[in-house]
């Protein structure tokens, strides 16, 4: 009774995103109403493992008692106030923790309270920071990204993204970008495109905005090694802000804390969200270093303070949750734990590269630390597609799904993206279970029937 009542009022007022919903409402997709560790459970009490960290935020699991415990005490003092003028003990205390062990030189923190707010946030702070520079103002209007970048889904950072199948159809709202080649290789020919872009537009360059290492919505497109380096010489050379989007990849999704720390680069702003509560609450923090902190700073009637802030900005709750995760990345060692995990995943998806049955559809198999993405073809010499309507990846989620297993699809390619805390035993199960789904489903192909 509970489920056919919920089921009736999810599909008449919910309006889910990024879901085709005449196709949701056929589907009957897991109402989930509790969690234990690393398992969702649905109104019927069925197990899911949940293979996509709840779309990518979730570290240690599921009702962790130290985070539940955090929350509890901060309810017990004061569940939220503003930061507008005034601030609280959590941010404080957070504030301090992430610039410790951030990048050296990130010693400021302004809090939002998504991903994409978090970029809105670096996208205004770097344009209003070359109108009040020391070195005089200067009006730069424009930003670079990447080909296949993305960003959020606010107008701004819409602007930045590079993924029709998201954003194609508000190129009417969206700010001119300016968009580099999403790199392959690290060759002389992308050093050399790369420095001519950047050296044509220089005094145009807000900002240079990219997620480290790795493209995470694009399907995890990893970067080739170095790349992330050169970006930061050049940028430093063209005097371009170099703005870090580690929502996707920050939190030991890589292997290290932040993505960053695998090539020693300290951009000038750093933005996390995600993972920043363990997967707990919004929340999102945008670190500068201190030249750009100081062009804010006059007297109060110049006008020179960052004109920017949301009502839930420092929430207490969130912070509270922020910390003990934070916390738990020492008590429970899990960087060195993704870096097991890492081992295993490509342990377990080895098959997929070698001699198989369905070899011929898969494109290819990308890996950053416990980031997969497998991207799936009709015909792996022609990189021919699958024909759109037969939703081949999707067709993937949902035999994961009867396999007990919760992941997401980007377009055709699969995305694995375990919680960093994970056991190797369940994610060994995951990659199992996401292997027998692309037999089952690329065996024999056909259009999905809903």
């Amino acid at each position: 009774m509970l489920t056919e009542r919920l089921r009736q009022l999810d599909q008449a007022h919910v309006w889910h995103p990024f879901t085709a919903m005449s196709a949701y409402a056929k589907e009957e997709a897991p109402i989930i109403v509790d969690a234990e560790g690393f398992f969702l459970i649905d109104d019927q009490g069925r197990r899911y493992l949940d293979g996509h960290s709840s779309l990518w935020c979730n570290i240690h699991g599921h009702r962790v008692p130290a985070i539940d415990d955090a929350i509890r005490a901060q309810l017990d003092r004061v569940a939220h106030s503003t930061l507008l003028g005034l601030s609280n003990q959590p941010s404080i205390e957070l504030a301090a923790e992430l610039v410790r062990r951030a990048p050296a030189g990130l010693n400021k923190v302004f809090y939002a309270d998504c991903g994409a707010a978090g970029v809105e946030v670096a996208l205004k702070i770097a344009f209003q920071y070359h109108r009040q520079k020391s070195g005089g103002r200067e009006e730069r209007n424009l930003f670079a990204c990447l080909g296949q970048a993305y960003h959020g889904d606010t107008v701004g950072t819409i602007s930045l993204g590079g993924i029709d199948r998201f954003h194609s159809l508000f190129g009417s709202l969206m700010f001119p970008a300016l968009r580099v080649p999403s790199p392959t290789e690290l060759d002389q020919s992308t050093i050399d495109t790369l420095d001519r872009l950047l050296a044509e537009h220089a005094g145009q360059f807000a900002g240079f905005v990219i997620e480290p290492l790795v493209q995470a919505a694009a399907g995890i497109r990893i970067h080739p090694v170095g790349y992330l380096k050169l970006v930061r010489e050049l940028t430093r050379k063209y005097g371009i802000l170099l703005i870090a989007d580690e929502i996707a990849v920050g939190f030991g999704r890589t292997g290290k804390l932040f993505a960053c720390e695998h090539e020693s680069v300290t951009p000038d702003m750093l933005i996390l969200s995600k993972g920043l509560t363990g997967g707990y609450l919004p929340l999102a923090a945008t670190l500068v270093t201190d030249e750009i902190y100081d062009a804010f700073l006059g007297d109060p009637w110049k006008g020179r303070s960052f004109q920017h802030g949301h009502t839930y900005t420092g929430n207490p709750l969130a912070c509270a949750a922020s910390l003990a995760s934070i916390q738990l990345f020492d008590e429970h060692k899990v960087l060195e734990n993704v870096q097991r995990l890492e081992v295993v995943m490509r342990e377990e998806l080895a098959p997929l590269n070698t001699a198989n049955p369905i070899q011929n559809s898969i494109a290819q198999v990308r890996q950053r630390g416990v980031m997969v993405g497998i991207e799936l073809v009709r015909d792996r010499q022609t990189m021919e597609s699958f024909p759109g309507p037969m939703r081949i990846g999707h067709q993937v989620t949902l035999a994961c799904r009867r396999r007990g297993v919760i992941l997401r699809n980007i377009g055709d390619t699969i995305v694995l993206m375990p919680a960093p805390a994970m056991p190797e035993s369940l994610v060994r199960n995951l990659c199992r279970a996401v292997v027998e789904s692309l037999h089952k489903v690329l065996a024999n192909p056909r259009p999905l029937d809903v």
